[in-house]
């Protein structure tokens, strides 16, 4: 995903990449979100994955708004 984006070919390119990889980012917290509200699951480390994933979201918001604003 993020690869993808540091290999873009112009800012539209970054912005589309940055954007789809913010989309697979919400995807993965959803999916997440439904592992750890299974009581079968009781895993601690998933809880720290999901803080991960909302700061990595956080990170792709802002650089979409910078590129965005920079073009």
């Amino acid at each position: 995903m993020y690869n993808e984006a540091q290999s873009a070919e112009s800012r539209a390119d970054f912005i589309h990449k940055m954007k789809n990889a913010l989309k697979e980012l919400r995807e993965t917290r959803i999916n997440l979100r439904i592992i750890f509200e299974k009581p079968v699951i009781t895993n601690r480390k998933l809880q720290e994955v999901i803080l991960e994933i909302n700061e990595l979201i956080a990170i792709f918001s802002a650089s979409i708004t910078t590129a965005k604003r920079n073009s």
